[in-house]
């Protein structure tokens, strides 16, 4: 069985975010499926099979399924535009998000996703005690956003894995304003048993509303100021998130494991 390993949001590898695609003919046992990205040990990896029109898309943490992931997305579009649907500027993918758009937009592939409704929350020493510093507002909706006094706050964190773990929300995001992007970033999962994620295109689900209206402002560039790092060309639209992004292919590998 054919995985490739795509590093997503950035056109050199070894940066952005790494996601592993699984392009599958029938889908695999769901325990195989988790066996297999534990192996990889990725943010995520990605299993896809075709049905119909569109192309049903399953994503994977080593903590277990999530609901919508922007990377591993993004860098499954890159192998079926590559290697499957050559001919094609758009995909469809059906997800647990509702179906996911994904079109060819010059060097970039562009993916529509649903935009979180945020709703404030107070600020707490609980936040403030993982984080490291204290924010200076609090958002949740799937994830929890927070955000901070200045970029450098957000590049110079150091937070307390297991104590985000007691904090609500699936994710923790934190962000700023940015000095050469329209705002910066970093996301963690402690809970999917990911330290951080080094790009995090649901997370941008979050952050893209809240800087739009922030700034004003309807097209954003943003960047995840990971240690990876990625660069994020992002729309908001009433109620979707148009994101986009470029990616470069690090691998195609053969798993010796059994498919049905």
């Amino acid at each position: 069985m054919k995985q490739y390993v795509v590093d997503a949001f950035t056109d050199n590898v070894f940066h952005g975010n790494q996601a592993a695609v699984c392009v599958l003919e029938q889908w695999l046992d769901e325990e195989l499926m988790m066996n297999i990205t534990r192996e990889n040990n990725f943010s995520e990896t990605a299993f896809t099979v075709k049905e119909g029109d569109k192309w049903h898309l399953r994503w994977f943490t080593p903590g277990g399924e999530i609901d919508l992931c922007g990377h591993a997305t993004l860098g499954t579009a890159y192998v079926l535009f590559r290697f499957f649907e050559t001919e094609k500027q758009m995909l469809v993918f059906e997800t647990m998000s509702g179906d996911l758009v994904v079109t060819k937009k010059d060097d970039l592939l562009e993916m529509e996703f649903p935009a979180y409704e945020l709703r404030p929350v107070e600020v707490t020493e609980a936040m403030a005690d993982a984080i490291g510093v204290r924010p200076l507002e609090a958002y949740m909706a799937r994830d929890l956003l927070c955000v901070l006094k200045d970029e450098m706050a957000v590049r110079e964190l150091t937070p307390d894995l297991e104590k985000i773990k007691q904090l609500d929300g699936l994710l923790l995001h934190v962000t700023a304003k940015g000095s050469d992007e329209d705002c910066v970033s970093r996301s963690f999962a402690p809970k999917l048993a990911v330290p951080e994620d080094p790009v995090c295109g649901s997370g941008h689900c979050h952050i893209i509303p809240y800087w739009a209206d922030k700034l004003g402002k309807d097209e954003l560039v943003a960047f995840q100021a990971s240690q990876r790092g990625g660069t994020l060309y992002c729309r908001k639209d009433g109620k979707k998130i148009f994101i986009a992004g470029k990616a470069a292919l690090y691998s195609v590998d053969e798993l010796f494991v059994e498919e049905s």
